[in-house]
């Protein structure tokens, strides 16, 4: 019954910012889109929070492999859910709790997902998640470790000391595995920096060498490849710029890292954000180019968190972000057949298309999605929601009116 409910209220929304966009009070849209984010991303979220929550997790989420999927995937496939959407939802979770409907859905999360923190490490529960065997646990722990930094009174200071430990033994039995010479170094690099931001042992070489060999990676133009080759794809947004300019900053607070590194990394990540906005058409489509597309919209993780933290370039407006996001959502989440009958994730890119879905990629894989929701963590005060509609730059390039030119950066 509940779900309906939330699917009926999604709907609902849905129509209403429609309506809004066309409506001569624009600033209205602002307020339509946040409702939209916020309803959308709750619905995402809530089969992996929930379920966790009431140790069901690992009995009812369904896991749907493409049709050359590793075997090995599958039983991390759990802990990818949990890893990614935590990452995702955590600046929205870590906002104060009011009486808004909002606020009674973030509460909501938050509690269930404060329970099912505590289940995913207790190893007398059926939803104890694999940290110890395979390689995955190195991406999703990450994930799990940039969520508790991003809202870290929220999540991590609430937990019972029993559970704490738990995660930090779980978090340092990964040292027994070695990441791969690509973007994976930094996976390593943001549990060893969330182990020395709680003042636990933590391996400083892991964090060291990654911020060595990303640097050494850098084409140019914002740009860095994923190991010592260039690849097409959004990996620099996926993890890439994201964790180098977060782990950076913490190691720039603790001074064990120069800030020049940092505000070069950031510099560099704006400039990123430069380019996916660019990268949205009019109609709110992507390139669905190189690997991972099904994680969707979490494509722009860098736009997002760029956003997210007010580092966006002076010629982007806040607006111009948030509208163009909110069309390629309405795209990729209002497609048929995006979720099952009982709301969990399907593989695709805009729909149910299995064959999107790179060998390594499950149903888990998936919720990286929500890291295009990171602005929710703005309150609904900031002028990111409450400035009337813009129109985005390819929109205002294809419409014939003013925009900036584009052109190298140094």
């Amino acid at each position: 019954m509940k779900k309906t409910v939330i699917t009926l209220i999604f709907s609902l929304i849905s129509s209403q910012f429609l309506l809004a966009q066309n409506s001569p009070l624009t600033n209205e849209a602002g307020k339509q889109n946040r409702a939209y984010w916020s309803k959308l991303l709750y619905k995402i979220s809530y089969p992996v929070v929930h379920n966790l929550a009431q140790e069901t997790l690992v009995k009812n989420m369904p896991i749907e492999g493409g049709p050359n999927t590793y075997k090995r995937e599958f039983p991390v496939s759990h802990l990818e859910a949990v890893g990614r959407t935590m990452a995702g939802i955590a600046p929205w979770l870590a906002l104060d709790d009011d009486n808004t409907e909002e606020g009674k859905l973030r509460k909501t999360l938050r509690e269930d997902l404060l329970k099912g923190l505590k289940n995913m490490v207790n190893p007398q529960s059926p939803d104890y998640l694999n940290f110890r065997k395979e390689m995955q646990p190195l991406v999703d722990a990450a994930f799990l470790a940039q969520g508790f930094l991003r809202a870290k009174t929220k999540l991590w200071d609430p937990l019972d000391e029993v559970t704490k430990k738990r995660f930090i033994e779980e978090f340092k039995s990964l040292r027994n595995r070695k990441a791969y010479y690509s973007n994976w170094l930094l996976f390593s690099a943001m549990t060893e920096t969330f182990l020395l931001e709680i003042g636990e042992d933590y391996d400083p070489a892991r964090i060291d060498y990654a911020l060595k060999k990303i640097p050494e990676w850098y084409y140019g133009d914002g740009i860095y490849g994923d190991g010592p080759s260039f690849a097409m794809d959004y990996y620099n947004s996926f993890v890439i710029q994201p964790m180098l300019v977060e782990v950076l900053q913490i190691m720039v607070e603790k001074n064990l890292a120069k800030k020049e590194e940092y505000d070069l990394a950031l510099k560099r990540m704006v400039r990123y954000a430069e380019h996916q906005e660019r990268f949205i058409s009019p109609e709110g489509t992507y390139p669905p180019i190189g690997r991972s597309i099904a994680y969707r919209v979490g494509a722009f993780h860098v736009l997002a968190l760029v956003a997210l933290n007010n580092h966006l370039s002076a010629y982007i407006q806040p607006a111009q972000v948030r509208c163009a996001l909110t069309k390629v959502m309405q795209n990729q989440f209002e497609a048929e057949g995006t979720f099952d009958g009982k709301g969990w994730l399907q593989l695709g890119f805009a729909g149910h298309q299995p064959d999107a879905a790179d060998p390594y990629i499950t149903t888990g894989s998936l919720y990286l999605c929500t890291f295009g929701f990171l602005p929710l963590g703005l309150p609904a005060s900031n002028p990111f929601w409450t400035d009337p509609a813009a129109e985005w730059t390819a929109k205002k390039a294809w419409s014939g009116k003013s925009f900036k030119k584009d052109g190298h950066v140094d």
